[in-house]
């Protein structure tokens, strides 16, 4: 009777233990040194941080509002002299070109033209000898040192838009680089044709990076959450309704388990892992893709445990039992064979044992009574 219960109590365990051993053998993905470093493999840890809530829209980089001056003459005559250059920067007042004046004298009176702003010169649209009239667009100046970032928000999410609110821009000619600014103006018409609403952020271009009509990406943050785990959106892979990532195993070098998760939100960078990983897993980012079609890898299970043991065991990682060992010759292996065994092993060992006391205990207390 007592070891009819006992094996009730120890089946469960067993049957988990053996269940848990075939899903890492079919999960996992083992290469060797070479082909970790071909594949460019890359790992971040798995923790619990501040998760910004976003919504994503495009725009453009422009002017900002009076940071743009246009040079011309009061005074008709022709160019005597250009000094101004595209691309070139000036201070205000400094000196750009001369306009010969069509008044009689000998010479006839020339008039000096300034920088009316510090800035970029962008437009040159004089030549030396070229008439001039008051009406003209002679040189064209902008300030480029805080530009404007318009972003198109689709209208239905206006709601979220409130200003003060900051976002992360991005430009594809610098990738990697993210621009910080708060939300400066909302727009007071919505554009009809793409049913967007403007979001004006005002961004510091001290390096002159931004440029006007480039292309960005915004991801406007509208909400945060504390202690949320999340990890990059690299490491994520898989189908709508099957995502995984591939985590470093514990215990081998150079192996990678395939573990499914469940996401909830997710933002520009992040996304929010709600089941199936814990603190301090190292996820594959850089390289996880490429995993994905790896197959097993170019290392077996068994020759991956025998490496990171030190002893020999089955083709399916299981371990040797003594026969096994002994028709390898393997005795005197033995010692070494449980001192080494690992953390699944001690766990179920342990486990197993805590239940079979626990069980004796309840035992000897139904006797007592009994005997009595």
């Amino acid at each position: 009777m007592y070891f009819k219960r006992l094996m009730l109590v120890l089946c469960p365990c067993l049957l988990m233990a053996a269940a848990g051993d075939a899903a890492r053998k079919d999960n996992l993905v083992i290469l060797d040194e070479v082909g970790e470093k071909n594949l460019g493999i890359e790992t971040v840890e798995a923790e619990e941080t501040t998760f910004e809530e976003t919504i994503f829209a495009l725009g453009r980089i422009e002017v900002l509002p009076g940071k743009r001056a246009v040079v011309s003459s009061r005074i008709p005559g022709r160019a005597y002299s250009v000094l101004a250059l595209p691309d070139q920067k000036v201070d205000e007042n400094e000196e750009l070109m001369w306009v010969e004046s069509r008044q009689p004298g000998d010479p006839p009176p020339k008039v000096m033209l300034e920088a009316p702003i510090s800035g970029i010169i962008t437009k040159v649209n004089i030549a030396i000898g070229q008439p001039v009239s008051p009406d003209d667009s002679l040189i064209e100046i902008v300030d480029l040192s805080v530009v404007e970032a318009s972003a198109h928000v689709p209208e239905h999410l206006a709601s979220k838009l409130k200003k003060g609110i900051k976002a992360h821009i991005r430009v594809p000619g610098f990738a990697g680089k993210v621009f910080e600014a708060e939300l400066n103006h909302i727009g007071a018409y919505a554009d009809g044709e793409s049913g967007t609403i403007e979001a004006a952020f005002h961004v510091p271009n001290e390096e002159l990076l931004l440029r006007p009509e480039m292309r960005a990406e915004f991801s406007i943050v509208t909400g945060a959450r504390e202690n949320v785990m999340s990890i990059p959106r690299a490491a994520v892979q898989g189908d709508v309704a099957n995502r995984f990532v591939y985590i470093k195993d514990y215990d081998l070098k150079h192996a990678f388990m395939k573990t499914p998760v469940q996401l909830g939100e997710e933002n520009h960078e992040f996304v929010e892992v709600k089941s199936g990983l814990l603190p301090g897993d190292e996820v594959v980012t850089k390289g996880a893709y490429s995993l994905a079609f790896a197959g097993k890898g170019s290392v077996s299970l068994k020759e991956a445990l025998d490496a990171a043991h030190g002893h020999p065991h089955n083709e399916d990682g299981t371990e040797m039992t003594a026969e096994q060992l002994a028709a390898q010759g393997g005795d005197d292996h033995d010692h070494a064979h449980g001192s080494e065994w690992n953390q699944m092993t001690i766990f179920f060992v342990a486990s197993t044992g805590l239940l079979l006391v626990l069980l004796i205990v309840s035992m000897m207390v139904k006797r007592k009574p009994a005997e009595a």
